[in-house]
């Protein structure tokens, strides 16, 4: 299978730091991006493993071809709730309805300390006007979540990870999931988060931990399931698999290698070197254009023939 890259399509400016990990949709024909940014300021600890004064924005940027984008002057979802004061990070998009549904990582704790990781939910209709709709998930650190692009058998349903494997969530509604964190949901569900959980780690490129990617793309075949997994070096690469169309929870296949790893200069060496991190993908013209963040300092892009994806993963399966 090939891949493609085309290099940092985003990168930072006299006024941005770092600019990476990006939902990406279609709308009105254009490829629409919102990347995560962090603006110039902040800077490096002792440990040289984290950051001081760095809080995450969300901005916007916009494209005809997939490719080349202009980026906004301003963040479209800012950290100013007592849960996200620390920071908006890896958005993905779906569209549900009318609707384009936002997840988002909301700290209410420093970046870097480890605690304080929630579920952020944003909605817009127009790409101009944003509304934060709260948090939804367990009072427990979660991150990574990502929302099928349609209903499946009348649910909504959600990938999220809570340490160190990928889960699966089922809502009713919209209201229900907004209102889930306030009832018993989520105490039942963590009970039994076995029950839950889609992927587990699996192999040694995934031993820290795996998360969802982009929100799952429907194919003839299954759901494709863009990943990444963590390494005991702290290695990011991307992985995939394919989930059965009426029942995500059962997994078709799952390729044992990583599609795409740390291999150019731009994702060996950032904020957080060997980074390749997934969170936004569209499909055009059957072809696939991955969108991920590099070494968390640059977004980046890479595609490849949708069927090739498919292929590699239909082998698996017989």
């Amino acid at each position: 299978m090939k891949i493609k890259r085309y290099g940092p399509i985003l990168k930072p400016n006299s006024k941005i730091g770092a600019i990476f990990n990006c939902g990406a949709t279609e709308y009105q024909n254009e490829v629409y991006l919102l990347p995560r940014v962090v603006k110039r300021g902040y800077t490096k600890k002792e440990d040289s493993h984290s950051y001081k004064n760095y809080i995450s924005e969300i901005y916007f940027a916009r494209s005809k071809n997939g490719k080349n984008f202009i980026l906004s002057d301003e963040a479209v979802i800012k950290p100013d709730r007592a849960y996200d004061m620390y920071g908006c990070e890896d958005p993905r998009i779906t569209k549900i309805g009318d609707r384009y549904l936002i997840t988002y990582t909301a700290l209410s704790k420093p970046a870097f300390s480890g605690y304080g990781a929630r579920v952020g939910l944003a909605s817009t209709k127009d790409f101009f006007h944003f509304k934060k709709e709260g948090t939804i998930g367990p009072d427990i650190d979660d991150k990574d979540a990502a929302i099928f692009p349609e209903k499946i058998r009348g649910k909504i349903v959600m990938l999220h990870r809570i340490k160190s494997n990928i889960q699966i969530a089922y809502f009713d509604n919209l209201e229900q999931m907004r209102e889930s964190r306030n009832n018993e949901f989520w105490k039942r569900y963590v009970k039994e988060l076995n029950k839950y959980t889609l992927l587990r780690r699996e192999y040694e490129w995934e031993a820290k931990k795996i998360g969802a990617g982009p929100p799952p793309i429907k194919t003839p075949k299954g759901w494709l399931l863009i990943y990444h997994g963590v390494d005991k070096s702290r290695v990011y690469r991307v992985g995939i698999a394919l989930l059965n169309l009426s029942n995500p929870k059962k997994v078709i296949a799952r390729y044992p290698e990583p599609i795409l790893e740390p291999e150019i200069d731009y994702e060996k060496k950032g904020d957080v070197p060997n980074v390749v991190f997934p969170t936004g993908a569209v499909v055009k013209n059957g072809e696939l254009f991955i969108y991920y963040g590099a070494a968390d300092k640059r977004c980046c892009l890479a595609t490849c023939r949708l069927d090739d994806i498919i292929y590699l993963l239909e082998k698996m399966s017989k």
